[in-house]
């Protein structure tokens, strides 16, 4: 049997406001009639009952009929059930197909209804029980159960409606007036501002206004009241509707009591909800709307006297509150129960004693058995010792830098600065810049330390402290190529021996970063500022910051040349970078050869002006193609590479393996990458000539 609230309709046309004759309905009488409990009353049941009601009938010993009290056929096809008036029949699991709209609650405690909602009973397939289902003074419908031979027996209950909040009962408080409920101390009536309660003791009958409100529209004004809902009785429904719109509909209708405003995200528009009862009003922080009490404009009641209201209803003297008293009792725990209950907990608690013991037990067991007190655990500290590489706090690194104050490079991943290490090692320590190295900082940890090779940077440690991200790395006495390419920042000028060693060398380092590590992997950011040399010239590949792995297995495949974005220095970047065309290691072989080609010559690529592509600016290609200029136009007998070599190294050089330098940086540097050698080939060609010497 669902008790349910009509919308639309006002309160007293069924009743909602009036104590009914018949409220209460005991299931089990002696051989009576279905037809004659339908004739005898047919007052439509209402969603709350006061105080007052009196019991119509009392189950009779030893009844086995259970008769269906049905709902009156006077009303609407369409009912809408409460807590949650919003959701369709379907979507509450009720059957819209409910014509004969009987309800039977069997003598086993089954009850099933037309509009196929059920349930059972706590005591649910014992027979020698009476039960009654009845609505409660505070809204919510319950069983109550007791047993047949103890007529004077309390009654328990056995089931209630899942209703937490009873202030969602439709007209819990009556009219003009708001609920608000807590765990505590249940659910708690007040009267809006300007209203007094009809009724003191009982608020079934809600409130009723301490003015006299007029239909002039110049003698109205509301009162804002944020954060209170109220639901139903809305005579008018509009969208898209200014604040003074929605105002001027209300003043229109002297039946209008207030109006609604809300704001609806999902569609980004107002809604206007015009109200003629004032009915369901609930407190909700999270009501995104305020709703517009309409009173007289010489009432003293207004905005400041209702924000006291809201916030401190205990110190409010306008407000009127009664908190409603429970009215039903619960079967009492029997000691054999309690007993039990605690026996369960006792073992529980010895159940978690034990395993505390355990897990200590096992934690001591695996300290004394760690690494560092056997065999292994001394081989793992001296391969920590030959590595030395280790985590560094940010205190550590910011007292070795000497505050950060010795800066040796900038670049766009973070400043590079000279410290010295507790153990007397000169590191360089390349501090991050925030928000724009955590990419790199977790790429360079993640492949530097797992490398290991003569010609790449070895770096020591890191520091992941709060937001501070520094890798600390050897230092290199000569800095960067890019500085030793420039004579005037140089006091020595690399010769061309020198040079071609360097080249060499950096074709190594990247020979093993593309086919001789676990994972292959491309640097895609090869520049004269990314080659670093020691105290001997001999240069280590760093900053690995942009670096992508390759899975060695499937080399070929197509998700191995996917990039979120584009990586490398404008000049040095090759054409694949422009066409979006797959990216593999040639992107690093055609980055070397423009790094060769400003070895050999002494000149910048970035230098004049950038080549374009289809009006998007691409590789440069203005020292690429002056260089093949001058190879094209060479004589046969012509040694043309002394026409591009930098006028530092002079004539003192082997021209031949000058020559052979720039043809294989060219090969390098085609725009077809399959033209293009790998950096093994490379390594093979530099060696074959590297037995001569200037």
């Amino acid at each position: 049997m669902p008790l349910t609230w009509m919308d639309q309709l006002k309160p007293d046309a069924l009743g909602f406001n009036t104590i009914p004759k018949s409220v209460e309905k005991i299931f089990r009488s002696s051989v009576a009639t279905s037809t004659n409990i339908r004739n005898s009353d047919t007052t439509p049941l209402p969603s709350h009952i006061s105080k007052e009601t009196v019991m119509a009938t009392k189950p009779k010993k030893g009844a086995d009929f259970l008769h269906p009290f049905p709902l009156p056929q006077q009303l609407p096809k369409i009912l809408v059930s409460m807590p949650d008036p919003w959701l369709r029949s379907w979507e509450a699991g009720r059957s819209s197909y409910n014509s004969s709209r009987v309800a039977v609650l069997d003598s086993l405690g089954n009850f099933t209804s037309s509009d196929d909602f059920h349930f059972t009973t706590s005591d649910y397939g014992t027979v020698m029980i009476q039960r009654r289902l009845k609505l409660d003074e505070d809204g919510n419908i319950r069983v109550y159960s007791r047993q047949n031979t103890d007529d004077n027996g309390d009654w328990s209950v056995s089931w209630q409606a899942k209703v937490v909040d009873t202030c969602k009962i439709h007209g819990i408080c009556g009219a003009n007036s708001t609920c608000s409920y807590d765990h505590k101390h249940g659910r708690k009536c007040s009267c809006l501002p300007g209203y007094k309660p009809r009724n003191p003791t009982d608020w079934s009958f809600g409130c009723i206004p301490k003015f006299q409100l007029s239909c002039n529209a110049s003698e109205s004004s509301f009162l804002k009241m944020d954060g209170v809902e109220f639901y139903g009785y809305d005579f008018h429904f509009t969208q898209n509707q200014t604040y003074t719109e929605c105002e001027n509909l209300c003043l229109m209708y002297c039946n209008c009591k207030g109006f609604q405003y809300s704001f609806e995200k999902e569609k980004g528009q107002f809604n206007c909800f015009p109200k003629t009862q004032l009915l369901n009003a609930q407190r909700s922080p999270g009501f995104q709307g305020t709703t517009y009490l309409r009173i007289p404009k010489v009432h003293s009641f207004n905005t400041t006297t209702y924000e006291q209201y809201s916030t401190d209803q205990k110190n409010c003297t306008r407000v009127i509150s009664v908190t409603l008293e429970r009215v039903y009792t619960t079967r009492q725990v029997s000691g054999l129960v309690r007993f039990f209950l605690w026996c369960v907990c006792a073992i529980g608690g010895l159940e978690l004693v034990c395993i505390i013991l355990v897990s200590s037990f096992l934690i001591r067991t695996r300290r004394k058995s760690s690494p560092s007190n056997n065999y292994e655990g001394y081989h793992y500290h001296m391969a920590a010792s030959a590595t030395r590489f280790r985590k560094f706090t940010y205190s550590e690194l910011k007292q070795a830098s000497r505050g950060f104050s010795e800066e040796i490079g900038r670049g766009g991943g973070g400043v590079v600065y000279k410290g010295v290490l507790s153990d007397q090692r000169v590191a360089a320590i390349k501090r991050l810049i925030l928000n724009e190295g955590e990419v790199e900082f977790l790429a360079e940890v993640s492949i530097i330390g797992r490398l290991n090779h003569m010609n790449l940077i070895e770096m020591w440690g890191y520091c992941a402290e709060g937001k501070h991200r520094l890798l600390v790395y050897e230092y290199m006495e000569n800095g960067c190529l890019a500085q030793n390419l420039i004579s005037s920042a140089s006091n020595t000028v690399l010769d061309w021996s020198k040079r071609y060693n360097i080249a060499l060398a950096t074709a190594r380092g990247l020979a093993y970063l593309h086919e001789e590590c676990l994972e292959w992997i491309l640097h895609c950011d090869i520049k004269p500022q990314n080659i670093l040399l020691d105290s001997n010239y001999e240069p280590k590949v760093a900053d690995f910051g942009l670096s992508k792995l390759l899975c060695r297995n499937n080399v070929n495949n197509n998700n191995n040349s996917r990039f979120s974005r584009i990586r490398g220095t404008r000049g040095y970047m090759a054409p694949e970078w422009v066409f979006n065309l797959p990216i593999t290691s040639k992107v690093d072989v055609y980055s070397y050869g423009i790094v060769v080609l400003e070895m050999i010559t002494g000149k910048s690529s970035s230098m004049g002006i950038l080549q374009k592509v289809d009006g998007e600016e691409g590789h440069d290609g203005r020292l690429v193609t002056w260089v093949r200029e001058k190879r094209r136009k060479r004589q046969e007998s012509e040694e043309w590479v002394m026409g591009i070599v930098d006028p530092a190294i002079g004539e003192n050089c082997d021209v031949r393996k000058m020559e052979r330098l720039a043809e294989v940086a060219l090969k390098c540097v085609e725009e077809e990458k399959d033209a293009r050698p790998s950096m093994r080939q490379v390594v093979e060609e530099l060696q074959r000539h590297h037995s001569i010497d200037c």
